[in-house]
């Protein structure tokens, strides 16, 4: 694998209070909870790490991060890296919109739409990960 850039699994990042967490949006539409390694003021305990619930608009920012790439000239999203016998393989997923195309490149349907395959890391290229802005206000309700 290249020393550049390594795929990484995707989630949310956001900033607080002058540093970055691992995050999930909810439970609320307005709320964001902040994971953390160590015990930390305002985070609770929970299996082996720590969690704090705050209010969306008290972030400094919020992304999607996620490692993203091309196979067979389609988009593909980096979901897993295994070696096996000294060979690297990625699980991509298939991010374009033709079920047809990827089924032709040999990607496998694991739910209505949605097509992955695991292919050797040299068929995969332009790998770059993505830091997705995410809106600190929350889209308002549906009526």
């Amino acid at each position: 694998m290249s020393t550049e850039i390594e795929p990484v699994a995707s989630g949310f990042a956001a900033h607080y209070e002058g540093q970055t967490y691992a995050a999930a949006l909810g439970p609320g539409a307005t709320e964001v909870v902040l994971f953390n390694e160590e015990a930390q003021k305002g985070f609770e305990a929970a299996s082996g790490y720590w969690r704090a619930t705050v209010a969306r608009e008290d972030l400094d920012w919020i992304v999607l991060v996620r490692t993203v790439g091309a196979f067979g000239g389609e988009p593909c999203l980096i979901l897993d890296v295994s070696e096996e016998n000294g060979e690297e393989s990625l699980h991509i997923a298939y991010t374009g919109h033709s079920g047809l195309k990827a089924e032709a490149l040999g990607y496998w349907m694991v739910d209505h739409g949605a097509y992955e395959v695991v292919v050797p890391r040299d068929e995969v290229f332009s790998i770059r990960i993505e830091r997705l802005p995410v809106p600190l206000d929350p889209p308002a309700p549906e009526s």
